[in-house]
């Protein structure tokens, strides 16, 4: 595969990981089967030089073994350690004193193995940060790098030479990768096994590679991502200039089953990746044949200045299958003009269609394929093409192949094609992709390919800005936290209704009265009907216990106030109740119910969520998610791409509502939760938006009590 990426500086960084001039196996065997045997194996095509060491032996399959790092005579770059779990430190700390920066551990046994196990790899840990050491794993297959002809681990084959890189968490998925890309012509140019990452991780090879000018694409395949914040933070940095395309598994709602709150249930762990990948420009690949599509269209073919594709092809059926997998992607089936129209007319034979998707009809030869190809990228309409040809007896496909080569060449054309056939088929279709055109059987792979640059012209496109800073009163918001702690509990509901305003959100009047008479002094300042809710941070769901009152005139105040604390009485009998809030009624029917929310993710913070509110927000799951703090590009969005947005805008003669209030509304919140890390889950539900502004009706939240 052939990159047509600028190149750039390389910095330091991590380099000698990958190239280094002297390489030392710490645990070198020649034990047939064993893991020291074949690492010192696959480094026999290496470019540099191999030290092996082993204090047990003097010579290993008749090379010279040393007893330590120490005793190699040259200086060593990179140490691969596969030693017993027991040694890993003590060998890794030799290692260092003998001045060598990099160090891969193979070895297993570390904090995948229990309790001692992670002793152990919190030792490890020690080792490197004292002596300022770049560690891969432990639990590691190892590291490989073409250039220099590395491959330096346990793995039974080395990679194809190319220009991408790639991490995995699962060494067996290396193997697999690697055996799976070198049959279908895929190179790389780094490979690397993260193992438990007890020091290296994710962001340092994202890193690293964005200043490494022989690496065109970055691969990863990730089960979880360590210092997600910090991830993103590069990711966002990187992705301008070097795709990062990324398949994750370990997709569970275990963290939504624990969520007391509608925002914790809905936005899981799954949602924060999907979010925070999305925002940080990562190109999520869905499954292990997408992420390669996609890796050899984002090396190989230019990025286009715009979506529209045509497609020309010998057969329509194939051609009606790649017209709608277009309409299923990010890209638009181009207008031809009425000039390029023409000028097919003329060109192609009577029975031709000459409107996209072109059909040069089944007994077309190459010249016809040419011609039609070389009509439609003059079109300005036309971004990108796909050719699809099924076999015939006046075509041929190596032909074929050489001519695609020639006009993508000619007109640096984002090109992929789709050969529907056999043998000669795959022959044409590997020359293809060894040339850097992109080739498929099936067609819907081939919008794939060319969807995953439109993807990316998108991310290069976008222009961050930072959050807004609002003005606020932090003290006001953490004073009323504070008196959360004082009560020793961890959730709060109406009670802390001044936390929102003090971030600006604005709010129903409304207090909390502790007795009957208190209630009735309340609705008297307020007026007009009011609605009254019990307070109690034992109880979550108050409308399920009848703990909700609305339209209570001032004369029936005090006897509903004495309802609701029997109520919640009768339903939990220990639980704390604080009062009734007595609040301004607001008038739903003027408004749309919606729901702002945050939830905590373990890896990523504060994860911020939009929808519709009130009793649709569990029936319809209508939301959208981002990783928090966003910025109004990023409120803008959530707000538009909900399903409902339509009701926002106004429908059924309603009156729009002011949607630049509720972008504010979503901003202040996610201020609000990352200034105060204890926050765990917050919603705001309903959050009422009519077309003078916004008003929270409502709040849930539950705090951190150790933060």
């Amino acid at each position: 595969m052939h990159g047509f990426a600028a190149v750039r500086d390389v910095s330091p960084g991590l380099r000698t990981l990958f190239s280094p001039d002297r390489v030392a196996v710490v645990g070198a065997s020649g034990k047939p089967g064993s893991v020291g045997r074949a690492i010192v194996e696959n480094l026999e095509g290496f470019e540099g030089d191999v030290a092996l060491v082993n204090p047990n032996r003097d010579r290993i399959l008749e090379r010279p073994c040393y007893p330590d790092v120490a005793s190699v005579p040259d200086p060593v770059d990179l140490a691969v350690v596969a030693v017993p779990p027991p040694v890993v430190a003590d060998a890794v700390r030799e290692a260092a004193t003998a001045g060598v920066g990099h160090v891969v551990v193979i070895t297993a046994g570390f904090g995948e193995a229990g309790p001692e196990g992670a002793k152990r790899e919190q030792e490890l840990r020690q080792v490197a940060e004292t002596h300022d050491l770049a560690v891969v794993g432990p639990n590691s297959l190892g590291v490989m790098g073409t250039g220099r002809s590395l491959n330096a681990t346990f793995g039974p084959a080395a990679p194809l030479p190319g220009s991408i890189s790639f991490m995995s968490q699962s060494g067996a998925f290396v193997t697999a990768a690697v055996d799976w890309a070198s049959d279908h012509g895929v190179g790389f140019r780094d490979v690397v096994s993260l193992g438990n990452k007890a020091v290296l991780d994710e962001t340092d090879f994202l890193r690293a590679w964005d200043d490494d000018p022989g690496t065109n694409v970055v691969l990863g395949y990730l089960e979880s991502i360590d210092g997600g914040r910090e991830f993103l933070e590069a990711a966002r940095e990187v992705t301008t200039e070097t795709p990062v395309v990324v398949v994750k598994s370990g997709r569970t709602d275990a963290g939504a089953q624990a969520a007391s709150s509608h925002t914790g249930a809905i936005a899981g762990s799954e949602r924060a990746y999907e979010a925070g990948l999305e925002q940080a420009g990562v190109v999520r690949a869905e499954s292990v044949g997408e992420l390669f599509d996609v890796a050899e269209s984002l090396d190989a073919l230019p990025v286009p200045d715009g979506n529209g594709v045509a497609i020309v092809t010998n057969a329509g059926g194939p051609g009606v299958m790649t017209t709608d997998a277009v309409g299923d992607s990010s890209l638009s089936v181009a207008a031809l003009s009425r000039e390029t129209r023409e000028a097919l007319t003329e060109a192609l034979p009577d029975g031709a269609n000459t409107h996209n998707p072109v059909d040069v009809i089944g007994d077309a030869d190459v010249d016809r394929f040419e011609t039609a190809l070389r009509t439609v990228v003059h079109d300005d309409a036309v971004d990108a093409v796909i050719v699809v040809a099924c076999p015939t007896a006046v075509l041929d496909f190596e032909s074929l192949a050489a001519t695609l080569e020639e006009v993508r060449d000619e007109f640096d054309l984002a090109l992929a094609s789709c050969l529907m056939g056999g043998a000669r088929a795959r022959a044409a279709g590997m020359a293809l992709s060894d040339a850097g055109v992109p080739s498929f059987f099936d067609p819907s792979r081939a919008v794939r390919s060319l969807d995953a640059l439109e993807r990316y012209r998108q991310v290069r496109e976008r222009t961050y800005r930072e959050p807004t800073e609002f003005d606020v009163d932090r003290e006001a918001a953490r004073a009323v936290l504070e008196r959360a702690a004082d009560r020793g509990t961890p959730r709060l509901g109406v009670e802390a209704m001044d936390l929102l305003d003090a971030y600006g959100i604005p709010t129903p009047d409304g207090t909390i009265a502790d007795s009957s008479a208190a209630a009735v002094s309340a609705a008297e300042r307020i007026g007009g009907p009011v609605v009254m809710k019990i307070v109690s941070p034992d109880i979550l769901h108050k409308s399920d216990i009848g703990g909700v009152r609305t339209d209570v005139a001032e004369a029936d105040v005090a006897d509903v106030y004495d309802d609701l604390v029997t109520r919640a009485r009768n339903y939990q009998p220990d639980a704390t109740v604080l009062g009734v809030q007595v609040q301004e009624q607001v008038d739903l029917d003027s408004g749309t119910e919606t729901i702002v929310g945050a939830n905590r993710d373990p890896q990523f913070g504060p994860l911020l969520l939009f929808g519709l509110g009130g009793v649709f927000v569990e029936v319809l799951e209508d939301t959208s998610v981002r990783v928090g703090p966003i910025s109004e590009r990023e409120a803008t969005e959530m707000v538009a791409e909900i399903d409902a947005a339509p009701l926002l805008r106004g429908a059924r003669g309603r009156e729009p509502v002011d949607r630049d209030a509720v972008v504010e509304t979503l901003q202040r919140l996610s201020q609000l939760v990352t200034d105060f890390p204890e926050i765990l889950e917050l919603d705001v539900n309903p959050l009422v938006a009519t077309p003078d502004g916004v008003v929270a009706v409502d709040l849930r939240l539950t705090v951190d009590q150790d933060q």
